[in-house]
């Protein structure tokens, strides 16, 4: 019998993002996945789209309540009501409160490599990106606890954006390591953003801790991002929430939403994560496994196949982190090479900064899919060795 995700679904010609590259190309780049949402989220927006009228939109009950029960179900973590501010995306709502909580010229630390977009937040607001480098040993990352707190002993910081767990590299950080985070901060008057995006994105059997959850010096010092959306595969419905436990630091959060205009709903915005969060979660325990499978086919293929580079473990994302440090050339960008080579289109890791000769592969795609980006990654890798040979 044929796996719910294993069907096929033609997205060339819809305006996607993704699948507006040439027809030979294969594209598992940017995150979002080649799959239909869940069953009752899809039947939600059609039902009401019958409805015909799509005027202006409030936050209603269900809305706050979906979110309620599934952080408290899924991952442990009770929020009141009043902590949940709608917002159209996490990049807007990053956006919004890098301008809100800090001002020009300002230092907001990142733990590099980390997701891309987090730097246009920052720089185009005129603030400074402070790196503190995760350290690389033996295949696998772990914070740089000293250099963390050097950063954010800067005078000049006043935010640390966090990624919860952590794109690209998959990482879930463990309690322990968000509590030291969230007393560093606290010591040297910091505010924590958190992304959490990925968070239902987890490895089946293994969870997350939400920031804001780990101690009450985190949850009063936290402002933390969430969506359906990467989860559900519903990025394109411009839908997600901020959660901010502390009531002074929300108001302010809610007022560079609001100025910002990135506060209220569309029509479907509200619809969409309602089915989800209340109707959605044995598909995606469902989604969760064969994600990992198609790692785990990833995993041994790469290891068998092509030697000459490797996996870094992951524990959450539908995203692969391949260390290619081995045979990169300088002169030579391997993700251009390898989209030139074959088609196959990734992500190149200097874009995360602190990730030169590494390479982002979306594994979120029927098994075919996969198979064939596998393919194409090998042909590619033997046709760059065999060009810098020697």
């Amino acid at each position: 019998m044929e796996n719910l995700f294993d069907k096929p679904v033609k997205r060339r010609g819809t305006g996607s993002l993704k699948w507006d590259v040439a027809e030979n190309e294969l594209p598992m780049w940017v995150a979002d996945m080649d799959f239909e949402t869940a069953p009752p989220v899809k039947e939600a927006i059609l039902k009401r789209a019958e409805h015909g009228v799509f005027g202006y939109t409030d936050i209603t009950p269900e809305w706050y309540s979906a979110y309620q029960s599934w952080w408290k179900d899924r991952h442990g973590f009770e929020m009141e009501k009043e902590w949940l501010i709608f917002t159209t995306g996490v990049v807007p709502a990053i956006s919004s409160i890098v301008r809100k909580m800090t001002t020009v010229a300002e230092n907001v630390v990142v733990m590099t490599p980390v997701y891309n977009i987090f730097f246009n937040s920052i720089l185009n607001n005129g603030r400074n990106v402070l790196e503190s480098r995760l350290k690389y040993e033996n295949g696998a990352y772990q914070i740089d606890f000293d250099d963390l707190e050097e950063k954010l002993a800067n005078p000049q910081t006043s935010l640390l954006l966090l990624c919860n767990p952590h794109n690209p590299v998959g990482k879930i950080w463990d309690r322990e390591e968000l509590k030291r985070i969230g007393e560093l901060c606290w010591k040297h008057h910091v505010q924590v953003l958190s992304d959490e995006i990925h968070c239902d994105i987890t490895e089946p059997g293994k969870d997350y801790s939400p920031f804001a959850s780990v101690s009450e010096t985190c949850k009063n010092n936290s402002i933390t991002c969430v969506a359906a959306t990467k989860a559900f595969n519903i990025a394109g419905i411009q839908t997600a929430a901020v959660i901010v436990p502390d009531k002074t630091i929300r108001h302010r959060v809610s007022r560079g939403l609001n100025t910002d205009e990135v506060a209220e709903p569309n029509v479907f915005a509200l619809t969409a994560p309602i089915a989800a969060f209340t109707k959605g979660g044995a598909w995606l325990d469902e989604l969760r496994a064969y994600l990992w499978e198609n790692r785990k086919t990833a995993e041994a293929f790469i290891k068998e196949e092509i030697p000459q580079i490797s996996v870094v473990a992951a524990e959450a994302t539908y995203l692969l982190w391949i260390d290619c440090t081995r045979i990169a050339q300088e002169q030579e960008n391997l993700c251009a090479f390898i989209r030139s080579h074959s088609g196959l289109y990734l992500c190149d890791g200097s874009e995360y900064r602190n990730g030169d000769g590494f390479l982002r592969m979306n594994l979120a795609c029927p098994k075919t899919q996969v198979e064939d980006g596998l393919r194409r990654l090998k042909e590619s890798v033997e046709a760059y060795q065999k060009r810098y040979a020697g």
